[in-house]
Parts: C-alpha cells; sequence; structure tokens
C-alpha cells in the first residue's frame, strides 16, 4: 500500500486532512472550509483548499476503501441525472445494505449498455458476487442482470431501493451549493473548475482578503457583526 506523501507542504498532514475531511463530509464550499480553519487560527485561502481536495482527496478516499471491510452481501443499484459542462449525463451509483458507497460511474445513457458496464465493474472491483441486487423498475437493469446470469438474485421494486435513493442527497445538495458556478470539473464532488488562481502555490498559507488588500481586515459576518482581524502565522 503507498503511503500517501505530504513532504513539500507548510502544513502539517492533520490540517490538510481536517480541511478535505470537512469539505467532503459536509455540504459546505472551499470558502466555508477556509472560514472555519480561519477560526481555528489557521490561515489558508480557498484557492490552497481546493487543490487539497483535488489533490488527496482521491488518495485518501483510495486508502479509506482499502481499509474498511468486506461489503455487505445486498447492493442496491439506481441512478440520477445530473448536468456536467452543461451536459446531461446520467450517475450511476451502488451502494451497499448499510450505506456504503461501493462505486460511482457517469454515463451518457441508460440503457442496458449502461447498467451492464456498472454491473461488470462491481463485480470485477468486488470480486465476488451479492447475494442480492436490488434495483427500481429500470428494466435495463433486467436485461444486464439476464446476461451476466444473475437473474435469479435481482430484486425489483421502486420502494424496495430506497438505500440507493438516499444515497443521492448529498449529490444533490452539493448541486444547490454550487448552483452559481457555471463548469463542475468533477461529478463525485461537483468541484467548480472556475475559480481564479489566487494562490501561486498549495504551499500558501495567506489569506486571499490580506493578498489583495495587504492588509488583515476583520471580515463583516452575515448577520452584520465583525469577525475578529486575523493574523499571519508562519
Amino acid at each position: 500500500m503507498t503511503k500517501i506523501g505530504y513532504a513539500g507542504y507548510r502544513f502539517p498532514p492533520v490540517i490538510i486532512q481536517q480541511a478535505v475531511w470537512l469539505y467532503a463530509r459536509f455540504t459546505l464550499s472551499f470558502r466555508d472550509v477556509e472560514d472555519l480553519l480561519a477560526e481555528r487560527g489557521i490561515m489558508v485561502s480557498y484557492e490552497t483548499v481546493r487543490r487539497w481536495v483535488k489533490h488527496f482527496g482521491p488518495m485518501i478516499a483510495a486508502d479509506l476503501r482499502r481499509r474498511r471491510p468486506k461489503p455487505h452481501s445486498t447492493w442496491h443499484l439506481d441512478e440520477v441525472f445530473v448536468k456536467i459542462d452543461g451536459r446531461l449525463v446520467y450517475l450511476w451509483r451502488a451502494v451497499d445494505a448499510e450505506g456504503e458507497v461501493l462505486d460511482v460511474l457517469v454515463q451518457s445513457k441508460r440503457d442496458k449498455r449502461a447498467a451492464l458496464k456498472l454491473m461488470r465493474k462491481l463485480l470485477k472491483k468486488m470480486g465476488f458476487v451479492p447475494d442480492e441486487i436490488v434495483t427500481d423498475d429500470l428494466r435495463s437493469y433486467g436485461a444486464a442482470a439476464r446476461d451476466l446470469g444473475i437473474s435469479h438474485r435481482h430484486q425489483r421494486g421502486r420502494w424496495r431501493n430506497n438505500r440507493a435513493e438516499n444515497s443521492h442527497q448529498p449529490t444533490r445538495r452539493r448541486e444547490r451549493k454550487m448552483q452559481g458556478s457555471r463548469v463542475r470539473d468533477q461529478p463525485s464532488d461537483f468541484c467548480p473548475s472556475t475559480l481564479p488562481p489566487t494562490t501561486p502555490s498549495t504551499s500558501s498559507g495567506t489569506s486571499y482578503q490580506q493578498r489583495r488588500t495587504g492588509r488583515s481586515e476583520p471580515r463583516p459576518c452575515k448577520h452584520g457583526a465583525r469577525s475578529p482581524p486575523r493574523h499571519d502565522r508562519d
């Protein structure tokens, strides 16, 4: 197992991991994470947080997947449409009976070929055939299961697939949070790719407000109160 390297970064791994966790776990923007870290005396720009999430996010997620135990033998499959770069696509998602996300796949259609691609990828990735595969009434799932010879394990029902339907909720919340962004960079987290390049490197620790004005000024809060001034901490 390859160890995640944090060499060359100004901040210790625990701060980088905390920033990535805040963005991935909760429906927060990069500026929200910047403000939360600033409340704890950690001066990091939102652009630095974006670079951390883009660079370390996939590696941290892969490391967590390797550590988790074998998934439940009941899988729930579902698809939902999303807009990426102004184009309507389908986000296919597979979760187990405990709500753990097994895999996510973006495809342009929701036909038999798309369902077959998702199932084959899941079977190869997990290394075993589940006892039960639960889907909605989309016929593409049944046709794909017949081709793979697992139709006897396939269960259909609109209300039986609530586990997968609930798994789409974080995606919808992220979409609403990023509604003002015209371009989405990655379908897994809907990161905006049009943010201004205000940070020359990921090791920069000064905030965007300080670089723009050259001084540390208090920011107005949402309800009119003023936050305490920020100070550089090297």
